[in-house]
C-alpha cells in the first residue's frame, strides 16, 4: 500500500526500530526491495535519487503503481532533493515524501529553505526529510568524519523551526564506499543524546560499510530509517561475479542480480529490527 513516510516513521519512533530505505532506480531493484519487505512483513521506503533516472515522472508513476499492488506500506521518498523544481517534480510523480538538502549551507539558511519545502509538501499532503550536520563522502573519512557532526540542541531548534517529519543526522557514518581498511565509526554518546533531546524519527545516511551489529544498535537507540544503496550494489556484483553466466546461463543476469538484492536487503530489515512490523 502506498504511504507517506512520516505515517511509517512515526510508528518506527514509537516502537523503536528501523526501516530500510533503499534506493531505487528501476522497476528490477524496486520490485526486489518491494519483494524482500513483502517476505520480512516489513514497512518500505523507496529511495530516489533525482539524477538516477532519465525520466523521473515516469520512474515515479511506475513506483507509484508498484506501491499501490504491495502488500505492505512503501513510501517514495526523492533523496538528496537539490532544489524547489527537483521537489516539486518528483510530487508530480506521485512521490509521497521528498527530501531537501542544505545540510552544507549556512544554518539559517538551511532553516529558511527548508521551512518553504515544508509549507508547499505539507499543504500536499507529502512529508518532508531534511539534514542537519553533514554527512561526507567515505572516500574523505578521515576529513569527513567529524566534520559536522549534529549537535543535539541545534537539531531541536531546526525541528520546531521547520516543521520537518524526520531528520538525517550526522553521527559517524559517510556516504559511498570506504577506502580499503577504513571503517566507519558511530558516535553513540551523539546519537543517545539527539534522540533524548529531540524524541523525533531520526535518519541514517551512508550505512553501507557499517557492521551489521553497529546497525542494529543505532536502529535500537533511535536510528528510524537507514538509506543503503552501495552494500546493496555490491551484493548484487558479487553474485553475478560467482553465479555461472557463460553462454546461454546469460540470459538469467538479471534475475540473478535481483535475487542478489532482495537477499540482501532483507538481511539488512532483520538487522533494523523492521521484520514484522508492517
Amino acid at each position: 500500500m502506498l504511504v507517506t513516510m512520516k505515517e511509517i516513521l512515526d510508528k518506527a519512533n514509537e516502537g523503536n526500530y528501523g526501516v530500510a530505505a533503499p534506493n531505487v532506480s528501476n522497476e528490477l531493484n524496486a520490485r526486489a526491495a518491494i519483494e524482500a519487505a513483502e517476505n520480512m512483513n516489513a514497512p518500505l521506503i523507496l529511495d530516489v535519487a533525482f539524477r538516477a533516472a532519465d525520466d523521473i515522472y515516469f520512474l515515479g508513476k511506475e513506483l507509484v503503481e508498484l506501491a499501490k499492488e504491495a502488500k505492505v506500506p512503501v513510501a517514495i521518498n526523492l533523496d538528496h532533493g537539490r532544489s524547489l523544481e527537483e521537489v516539486m517534480a518528483c510530487i508530480k510523480a506521485g512521490f509521497t515524501s521528498v527530501m531537501i538538502d542544505r545540510s552544507s549551507y549556512p544554518y539559517e539558511e538551511n532553516i529558511n529553505d527548508t521551512k518553504e519545502i515544508v509549507k508547499i509538501a505539507h499543504s500536499l499532503g507529502v512529508s518532508v526529510e531534511a539534514e542537519l550536520g553533514h554527512v561526507g563522502r567515505a572516500t574523505s573519512y578521515d576529513v569527513d568524519r567529524d566534520a559536522a557532526l549534529t549537535d543535539p540542541q541545534t537539531a531541536l531548534d531546526f525541528i520546531h523551526k521547520t516543521g520537518v517529519d524526520c531528520l538525517a543526522v550526522a553521527v559517524g557514518t559517510a556516504h559511498g564506499a570506504y577506502p580499503k581498511g577504513v571503517k566507519p565509526e558511530i558516535d553513540f554518546e551523539l546519537l543517545k543524546r539527539i534522540k533524548e533531546v529531540t524524541k523525533f524519527p531520526l535518519v541514517m545516511h551512508g550505512s553501507s560499510g557499517t557492521d551489521n551489529e553497529s546497525l542494529r544498535k543505532a536502529c535500537q537507540m533511535g536510528i528510524n530509517k537507514i538509506n543503503i544503496n552501495n552494500d546493496l550494489c555490491k551484493a548484487v556484483v558479487k553474485e553475478i561475479k560467482d553465479a555461472d553466466l557463460e553462454g546461454n546461463n546469460a540470459y538469467g543476469v538479471f534475475m540473478v542480480a535481483k535475487k542478489a538484492f532482495k537477499e540482501k536487503l532483507e538481511e539488512m530489515i532483520e538487522v533494523y529490527g523492521s521484520k514484522d512490523k508492517a
